[in-house]
């Protein structure tokens, strides 16, 4: 995923529901990468004598502020005769632009490619304590040659500048796919036809969990799309999964496409979070303890009930609407057709006057009645669709969770409204 940095211009990974960037601490120098020996980059025959450049993939690790959760990569072109080194980095963003707010929110970020000297690009993860390595890679000199050129005819002002996608189309898949057009396209076909069994929404919420409220942003605002297997090729779209992949990589005759690993910053923050399996019965014991405190409160305590379901009612309705937006105003195509809204939708913000009149001992009126059953139906409701699919949204520890509680609310705060119908039926002269 891009990555901020420095003066808020550099790309981050992005999150839908928001749009925040932070200044970045001063950068110090860093240590220039050693020049390769010249038995390693001299080239015989190469056109006019000129040795072929030797290309590394530098791969950072995450950091501990938010959007730095997903890492970066860069690609580095150093010069065989001087010993230079220029980053070509594909996670920078021009936050200055008139409407790069709306844009973000919108889901169409314009990123670019930037060209600059490696010392200056590691020296933000040197003062922060992020860990780096550099994969110098095996190239045919011929093709090293033709990605270096590529690489800096991407790089001019009129060439930059691509769509950005925070799964499909980031700093780590153009890296990605910038070494596969180098390598002929052999690293796509061995990448291709395998898995891990890892999915987008399973990266993201690993890396995300050292952030709560992060995880909870990608776990409930995306969609089943986000659910599908991935090929190791796809898992690229986080850095660290690309380095692992290029390591077993190799080229047409067999080779390693990776020559030497070397570890150029030490990581000296706590490791990237490793994957989890998040146990849905233990939700459903939550659902159910919390269901059954509200089913009591509501037969017993209405008032006290409707007063604790108030702030829930209101926190699904907002949900909701930013589901809603995501899904028919914005390009975020991996939060369509969210099923989370059975259970979380602006239907609930019609409970917030009849809910906020039972808790002064009121009438609650025929629409709380409606849209308590409808809330109630809907959290059903995604049972069933769950059920149906092949390849299901992974929202089961969701739907444990609020179903219980949607079905409690009715059942005790219906029961006890009939209850109370009853008796004023029966004491009218």
């Amino acid at each position: 995923m891009a990555d901020l940095r420095r003066g808020l211009r550099r790309g981050a990974s992005a999150a839908w529901v928001l749009a925040l960037w932070c200044m970045a601490l001063a950068a110090i120098a860093a240590p220039a990468l050693p020049a390769p020996p010249a038995s390693e980059v001299a080239v015989q025959g190469s056109p006019e004598g000129v040795p072929a450049p030797r290309i590394g993939v530098l791969t950072m690790q995450p950091g501990e502020i938010f959007f730095e959760r997903f890492g970066h990569n860069a690609i580095v072109v150093q010069d065989p005769v001087s010993g230079a080194a220029t980053s070509f980095n594909f996670g920078y963003f021009d936050p200055y632009e008139a409407d790069f707010v709306s844009r973000f929110v919108r889901g169409v970020m314009r990123y670019r490619l930037l060209a600059l000297p490696v010392e200056e690009d590691l020296a933000y993860y040197r003062a922060v304590g992020r860990g780096v390595s550099m994969q110098w890679l095996d190239l045919a000199p011929a093709d090293a040659r033709a990605l270096a050129d590529a690489l800096a005819e991407n790089a001019r002002p009129e060439n930059a500048y691509y769509r950005y996608d925070y799964f499909l189309d980031n700093c780590s898949t153009r890296v990605r796919d910038a070494l596969d057009r180098a390598l002929g396209g052999e690293l796509r076909r061995q990448l291709q036809t395998r898995s891990r069994g890892n999915t987008f929404r399973s990266e993201a919420v690993r890396l995300a969990s050292p952030a709560p409220w992060m995880w909870l942003v990608f776990d409930i605002g995306l969609g089943p799309s986000a659910d599908r297997p991935l090929p190791i090729w796809n898992d690229a779209f986080v850095p660290m999964r690309l380095a692992d992949a290029l390591d077993g990589a190799r080229r047409q005759d067999g080779s390693p496409v990776v020559h030497e690993r070397v570890e150029v910053l030490q990581h000296r923050l706590a490791p990237a979070p490793r994957e989890f399996e998040r146990r849905w019965t233990r939700w459903l014991a939550a659902g159910l303890a919390i269901g059954v405190a509200l089913a009591w409160l509501g037969r017993r305590r209405p008032r006290l009930a409707a007063s604790l379901a108030l702030p829930f009612w209101a926190v699904c309705g907002l949900l909701g609407v930013l589901m809603l937006y995501i899904w028919l105003g914005t390009d975020h195509r991996f939060g369509w057709a969210n099923q989370n809204l059975l259970l979380m939708n602006p239907l609930a913000w019609l409970l917030l006057p009849g809910g906020w009149r039972l808790a002064r001992s009121r009438g609650a009126g025929r629409v709380f009645s409606t849209a308590l059953v409808a809330m109630a139906g809907l959290s059903a409701l995604a049972v069933f669709v769950y059920g149906l699919q092949v390849v299901p949204q992974r929202n089961a520890h969701w739907i444990a969770l609020l179903l219980p509680i949607h079905a409690a609310l009715a059942w005790s705060l219906l029961a006890r409204r009939r209850t109370a119908g009853k008796l004023s039926k029966q004491e009218t002269p």
